[in-house]
Protein backbone atom coordinates (compact mmCIF):
# COMPACT_ATOMS: atom_id res chain seq x y z
CA UNK A 1 0.00 0.00 0.00
CA UNK A 2 1.38 3.33 -0.44
CA UNK A 3 0.57 6.48 1.47
CA UNK A 4 1.53 10.03 0.11
CA UNK A 5 0.78 13.35 1.21
CA UNK A 6 1.19 16.57 -1.35
CA UNK A 7 0.39 20.68 -0.27
CA UNK A 8 -2.39 22.00 -3.02
CA UNK A 9 -2.51 26.20 -3.14
CA UNK A 10 -6.47 25.74 -3.41
CA UNK A 11 -9.05 26.09 -0.88
CA UNK A 12 -10.22 22.50 0.35
CA UNK A 13 -13.37 22.87 -1.37
CA UNK A 14 -11.90 23.22 -4.85
CA UNK A 15 -9.93 20.20 -3.95
CA UNK A 16 -12.13 17.76 -2.51
CA UNK A 17 -14.38 18.48 -5.94
CA UNK A 18 -11.56 17.61 -8.30
CA UNK A 19 -10.64 14.53 -6.65
CA UNK A 20 -13.81 13.32 -5.12
CA UNK A 21 -15.07 12.49 -8.72
CA UNK A 22 -12.95 9.18 -9.92
CA UNK A 23 -14.05 9.71 -13.72
CA UNK A 24 -11.14 12.24 -13.32
CA UNK A 25 -8.56 9.87 -12.17
CA UNK A 26 -7.48 9.11 -15.78
CA UNK A 27 -6.35 12.94 -16.19
CA UNK A 28 -3.63 12.92 -13.05
CA UNK A 29 -2.91 8.92 -12.23
CA UNK A 30 -0.49 7.86 -15.32
CA UNK A 31 -2.30 3.98 -14.91
CA UNK A 32 -5.43 4.28 -15.47
CA UNK A 33 -6.89 4.54 -18.98
CA UNK A 34 -10.53 5.44 -18.31
CA UNK A 35 -13.09 5.44 -15.29
CA UNK A 36 -16.86 5.17 -16.24
CA UNK A 37 -19.37 6.29 -13.71
CA UNK A 38 -22.03 3.39 -13.29
CA UNK A 39 -24.21 4.91 -10.67
CA UNK A 40 -23.81 7.72 -7.50
CA UNK A 41 -21.38 5.76 -5.67
CA UNK A 42 -20.27 2.97 -8.41
CA UNK A 43 -17.39 3.32 -11.14
CA UNK A 44 -15.99 1.18 -14.13
CA UNK A 45 -11.92 1.37 -14.26
CA UNK A 46 -9.66 0.05 -17.05
CA UNK A 47 -6.14 0.29 -16.64
CA UNK A 48 -3.22 -1.45 -18.91
CA UNK A 49 -0.05 -2.16 -16.65
CA UNK A 50 3.12 -3.79 -17.77
CA UNK A 51 1.01 -4.88 -21.13
CA UNK A 52 -2.31 -6.53 -18.90
CA UNK A 53 -5.50 -5.12 -19.05
CA UNK A 54 -7.47 -4.51 -15.75
CA UNK A 55 -10.66 -3.68 -15.28
CA UNK A 56 -12.86 -3.11 -12.26
CA UNK A 57 -16.00 -2.16 -10.24
CA UNK A 58 -15.24 0.04 -6.86
CA UNK A 59 -17.80 1.52 -4.69
CA UNK A 60 -17.38 4.58 -2.95
CA UNK A 61 -17.71 3.14 1.26
CA UNK A 62 -16.77 7.06 2.03
CA UNK A 63 -17.49 10.19 1.50
CA UNK A 64 -17.30 12.92 3.82
CA UNK A 65 -17.76 15.94 2.29
CA UNK A 66 -13.83 18.41 2.44
CA UNK A 67 -12.68 15.57 4.86
CA UNK A 68 -12.62 12.43 3.38
CA UNK A 69 -13.04 10.07 0.28
CA UNK A 70 -12.76 6.47 0.16
CA UNK A 71 -13.64 3.27 -2.32
CA UNK A 72 -13.21 -0.28 -2.25
CA UNK A 73 -13.44 -2.65 -5.50
CA UNK A 74 -16.67 -5.17 -5.32
CA UNK A 75 -15.56 -7.13 -8.57
CA UNK A 76 -13.32 -7.41 -11.35
CA UNK A 77 -9.32 -8.78 -11.96
CA UNK A 78 -7.48 -6.40 -9.76
CA UNK A 79 -8.16 -5.03 -6.83
CA UNK A 80 -8.53 -1.32 -5.62
CA UNK A 81 -8.61 0.33 -2.42
CA UNK A 82 -7.95 4.00 -1.99
CA UNK A 83 -8.52 6.84 0.92
CA UNK A 84 -8.12 10.50 0.76
CA UNK A 85 -8.00 12.66 3.18
CA UNK A 86 -8.45 16.40 2.98
CA UNK A 87 -7.00 18.86 5.53
CA UNK A 88 -7.22 22.51 5.43
CA UNK A 89 -4.13 24.74 5.89
CA UNK A 90 -3.54 28.32 6.13
CA UNK A 91 -7.05 29.20 7.48
CA UNK A 92 -8.53 27.51 4.32
CA UNK A 93 -6.24 28.83 1.46
CA UNK A 94 -4.38 25.62 0.96
CA UNK A 95 -5.26 21.80 1.27
CA UNK A 96 -3.14 19.08 2.55
CA UNK A 97 -4.35 15.84 0.35
CA UNK A 98 -3.30 12.23 2.34
CA UNK A 99 -3.83 9.72 -0.67
CA UNK A 100 -3.27 5.91 0.85
CA UNK A 101 -4.16 3.63 -2.40
CA UNK A 102 -3.48 -0.09 -2.87
CA UNK A 103 -3.51 -2.61 -5.64
CA UNK A 104 -3.80 -6.27 -5.32
CA UNK A 105 -5.09 -9.46 -7.23
CA UNK A 106 -7.91 -11.61 -6.23
CA UNK A 107 -6.41 -14.87 -6.34
CA UNK A 108 -2.76 -16.21 -6.85
CA UNK A 109 0.41 -14.15 -6.78
CA UNK A 110 0.38 -11.34 -8.95
CA UNK A 111 2.88 -11.61 -12.25
CA UNK A 112 6.01 -10.03 -12.28
CA UNK A 113 5.29 -7.11 -13.67
CA UNK A 114 2.50 -6.71 -11.93
CA UNK A 115 4.32 -6.79 -8.69
CA UNK A 116 7.35 -4.48 -10.04
CA UNK A 117 3.99 -2.41 -10.70
CA UNK A 118 2.52 -2.78 -7.16
CA UNK A 119 6.21 -2.86 -5.07
CA UNK A 120 6.79 0.94 -6.94
CA UNK A 121 3.31 2.08 -6.43
CA UNK A 122 4.43 4.74 -3.31
CA UNK A 123 6.70 6.79 -6.59
CA UNK A 124 3.57 6.52 -9.09
CA UNK A 125 1.31 7.86 -6.60
CA UNK A 126 3.96 10.70 -6.12
CA UNK A 127 4.13 11.68 -9.64
CA UNK A 128 0.56 11.37 -9.98
CA UNK A 129 -0.06 13.77 -7.05
CA UNK A 130 2.17 16.34 -8.37
CA UNK A 131 0.30 16.10 -11.66
CA UNK A 132 -3.01 16.60 -9.41
CA UNK A 133 -0.91 19.32 -7.77
CA UNK A 134 -0.12 20.96 -11.41
CA UNK A 135 -3.67 20.66 -12.92
CA UNK A 136 -5.32 21.84 -9.75
CA UNK A 137 -3.47 24.91 -9.80
CA UNK A 138 -3.06 25.85 -13.12
CA UNK A 139 -6.88 25.61 -13.87
CA UNK A 140 -6.19 22.30 -15.83
CA UNK A 141 -9.32 20.72 -15.20
CA UNK A 142 -11.48 23.60 -16.20
CA UNK A 143 -9.08 23.65 -20.06
CA UNK A 144 -9.88 19.92 -20.11
CA UNK A 145 -13.47 20.39 -19.40
CA UNK A 146 -13.77 23.06 -22.14
CA UNK A 147 -11.84 21.12 -24.24
CA UNK A 148 -14.60 18.03 -23.87
CA UNK A 149 -17.45 20.15 -23.98
CA UNK A 150 -16.33 22.09 -27.41
CA UNK A 151 -15.90 18.64 -29.33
Amino acid sequence: MAHERIEIDLPLAKVYELLSNPVDFPKFMSELEQVTRLSSQSFQYQATIAGETFQWTTNVIDDLRNTRFAWITINGNLNQTGTIRFTPLDNGTRTRIEYSLDYRTFFGQPSEELTKFIDGLSEILQANLQKFKELAENDGFTVEKKAEAAI
